[in-house]
């Protein structure tokens, strides 16, 4: 039982893979997040462009990094940067923790190597940039008060008052489960064509 849970738990090659593959992650994540800044429904729809865009990186993880734990920590490599940055609120950690804990459990339901878990496990996990732009709508107005302090363009903030119904909220929700969906069938696209063939998984 202890040899077969050392072989489970992450050896320090590992946490170094992660760190690799989250780095590229977090490179991807920040380009849209400037990108965010140049018109609100940009940011309400990141979570679901970063997803089309990560699908390689994290399912690459997932192929070289078989073991639990390996999501979670590139979660919280995420959120944590980005919140103690002061980027965002404490709310991108709670979304990222949760929607981690939903990957980390779908890869282990499916022993880590089936694709369509690891797939599943992908839209749990992109959930987690909904932390980003939740607070509009949750802490509406401490929160744009926050942002308005912090030098955001006032017809920035008015644009972002317009755009962010009730209705937006559902499709900021829905994007980025959408968009790893995208991801993923990107990403298995490119594993069939060239990384398989090339043995890089």
């Amino acid at each position: 039982m202890n040899a077969t849970n050392n072989k489970r738990a992450l050896t320090g090659k590992d946490v170094i893979t992660v760190g690799i593959f989250s780095a590229v992650y977090f490179v991807i994540n920040f380009i849209f997040m400037l990108l965010g800044g140049f018109h609100p429904m940009l940011w309400i729809l990141m979570p679901g462009l970063i997803a089309v865009f990560t699908g390689i990186p994290y399912l690459m993880m997932c192929a070289k990094v078989q073991k639990p734990g390996s999501v979670l920590l590139m979660g919280l490599i995420t959120g944590l940067i980005y919140f103690v940055t002061g980027q965002f609120t404490v709310i991108i950690l709670i979304t990222f923790v949760i929607s981690c804990v939903l990957a980390e459990l779908t890869r282990r339901q499916t022993k880590y190597r089936g694709s369509k878990g690891n797939m599943l496990s992908f839209v749990f996990f992109s959930l987690g940039m909904t932390g980003s732009p939740l607070p509009i709508w949750i802490m509406r107005d401490s929160f744009l008060a926050q942002i308005t302090e912090q030098g955001m363009p006032a017809d920035y903030i008015a644009t972002l008052k317009a755009v962010s119904s009730p209705v937006m909220l559902v499709v900021m929700v829905v994007a980025p489960i959408v968009g790893a969906l995208i991801g993923a069938a990107i990403a298995r696209t490119m594993f069939n064509k060239h990384f398989i063939k090339a043995g890089i998984v």
